[in-house]
């Protein structure tokens, strides 16, 4: 396999860009660790291709929430098993509940995706199963002044990326390259799979 650093680098950003757009993308949902090594899978839900920032929606009372801050480290792994590409990228993660970039993806959602932002915080204990919704919220579609409280709890994790790791995997032999940010330029090298 021959294939340029420009060629995989635009490869990339496809594959996010569509991960954030295609519910039925491989890219959709990767797993995301922050520095507490804790790892969850969440939604990519945009991929900005100037600035190479990654947005997930997340609940500003969830453990992460406070790991990461203004600032942290944040790893998140993508895999295209069709494909055999796994992207790792690595980055700056920040979480805003307060900006205009909250706000707006906040006016995005759903009324149902907002519902999830009325219930307990997430890993409140409880002595049953539970979606830890308020009862009367259970599989209904909420109107707006239903779901307005839940904006207090509603934050998005912005990742900058600052390096991407990519992996092809081939019977001929495997391929990976690593790519890394300095300010706003980027290099990149071949590595050992």
């Amino acid at each position: 396999m021959q294939v340029s650093f420009r060629a995989i680098k635009t490869d990339i950003a496809a594959r996010l860009s569509e991960g954030a757009s295609d519910r039925r993308s491989a890219m959709h949902t990767p797993v995301v660790a922050t520095s507490d090594a804790d790892v969850r899978v969440m939604v990519l839900r945009a991929f900005d291709r100037d600035l190479w920032t990654l947005r997930f929606h997340t609940d500003r009372r969830a453990p992460k929430a406070a790991v990461i801050g203004d600032g942290a480290p944040v790893g998140v792994l993508f895999y295209d098993r069709a494909a055999k590409i796994q992207i790792r990228a690595r980055g700056v993660g920040r979480i805003e509940a307060s900006s205009p970039a909250a706000d707006a993806a906040w006016g995005e959602s759903t009324n149902f995706a907002k519902r999830c932002y009325l219930g307990d915080g997430p890993g409140a204990a409880s002595d049953t199963p539970t979606s830890g919704l308020p009862s009367d919220m259970e599989g209904v579609q909420p109107d707006d002044d239903q779901v307005a409280p839940a904006r207090a709890n509603f934050a998005i994790l912005i990742v900058r990326i600052q390096s991407v790791d990519w992996f092809h995997l081939a019977n001929s032999g495997h391929r990976r390259a690593l790519f890394e940010r300095d300010g706003d330029s980027w290099s990149a090298r071949w590595i050992a799979p």
